[in-house]
């Protein structure tokens, strides 16, 4: 069984523990009610004010009827949140975020034979475990990818082969130190990225699974992230906040998403990604229905609408990420290609560890749950 598997197996043990009853779902689309409302990450719904070239709204509203409104959020725990409130209709939900929205019974089952593009969906996430419970399905799979590494090209000649390079003070390679350079994302799940730094240059702490954390493991993570504190110039949650550090505040190296390092480059900024020598996290989203979703047809819209290789292929190329339909890189449709997927990751899918929720029911056994990840990492980013 590969590690995706078994980094989602505590999610469903949870689920499994709370005795969810199956949830109602549509047997039949009716007429569009004129509208649809998303929480999505940034760049994720387009409609060509960022780049003319970038459009995947503008048809899909002429042709439905259904006018699209979005709200960003940056972090999983302010999309659990923006759907507690009940006004959304739709949301692409990571894996730390899906699980506690299926418990908290504020998604609801999807119907995939209203849906007829979930044939073409990789089959590697058909069943994920981050949407689905005990066979049935609570969304449509999106977009996936990697958490990289970003670092600026003027002061890395050659990629830094460790995330050593954000986590502990040190001497970069023109000559400074990397105090006050550096930044570290706005989020408990952060504590897994951690982890996962640990796993390979602390072996002795016995840790297999970033999500998984016994007490000693979890208390090895903060320390490192205590440490870290003093050289973090912003913890950031805005993609377009960190572009704007990356040019003008003299950051040099960050975690970061794809999308920020592909809109960089488009704008001739010095810098460059990678997937450091520990490996790295990730997220394989899903659009999620809310369980009272006042536009529920135009939803359903718009999750078959999702899974078009139009745009799978452009969203793939603009965010930067691994689309959900395997034929968007080749079949010509949109602008993406093979060769831009297979860059993406297309063929890494078993070497990330995909974010999930972590959960005191876990394989190994008393684990930290989420809640004290929250609550610790706030006290960590206070100082």
């Amino acid at each position: 069984m590969n590690k995706l598997w078994n980094a989602a197996a505590s999610g469903l043990a949870l689920t499994a523990a709370l005795t969810l009853p199956a949830s109602a779902q549509m047997a039949s689309l009716g007429t569009p009610e004129g509208a649809v409302s998303i929480v999505a990450w940034p760049g994720y719904i387009e409609r060509g004010e960022t780049d003319p070239a970038y459009d995947w709204v503008t048809k899909f509203e002429e042709g439905t009827g259904c006018k699209v409104e979005v709200k960003t959020a940056g972090t999983s725990d302010e999309m659990v949140s923006l759907m507690n409130q009940g006004t959304f209709d739709l949301v692409t939900a990571s894996g730390d975020a899906s699980l506690r929205l299926i418990a908290g019974k504020k998604v609801q089952r999807v119907n995939i034979a209203l849906i007829p593009g979930w044939d073409k969906v990789d089959d590697r996430l058909k069943e994920a475990p981050w949407h689905t419970v005990e066979g049935a399905h609570y969304g449509v799979p999106f977009m996936w990818g990697p958490n990289v590494l970003m670092f600026n090209t003027t002061v890395f000649s050659e990629a830094p082969k460790s995330w050593d390079v954000v986590f502990n003070e040190q001497t970069l390679p023109d000559g400074k130190s990397n105090a006050g350079r550096v930044q570290a994302y706005d989020g408990p799940i952060y504590i897994a990225d951690a982890a996962l730094y640990l796993m390979s240059v602390k072996p002795e702490l016995g840790i297999t699974n970033p999500y998984e954390l016994n007490e000693t493991q979890y208390d090895a993570a903060l320390d490192l992230l205590k440490g870290q504190r003093k050289l973090v110039s912003r913890y950031w949650h805005d993609a377009m906040v960190q572009i704007d550090d990356f040019k003008n505040e003299g950051v040099v190296a960050s975690s970061s998403w794809p999308f920020q390092v592909n809109l960089l480059k488009a704008d001739g900024a010095p810098v460059g990604s990678t997937i450091p020598q520990e490996g790295a996290t990730g997220w394989a989203d899903t659009l999620m229905l809310h369980a009272e979703a006042k536009h529920p047809t135009c939803a359903y819209l718009f999750m078959e609408h999702a899974l078009s290789s139009n745009l799978q292929s452009d969203l793939s190329l603009w965010f930067g990420a691994v689309p959900s339909v395997p034929s968007a890189c080749t079949d010509g449709s949109g602008m993406q290609t093979a060769e831009g997927c297979a860059e993406n990751g297309l063929q890494d899918f078993d070497k990330i560890w995909f974010w999930r929720t972590p959960t005191s029911a876990c394989e190994a056994g008393g684990c930290v749950p989420y809640h004290r990840w929250v609550s610790d990492y706030i006290a960590v980013m206070g100082g």
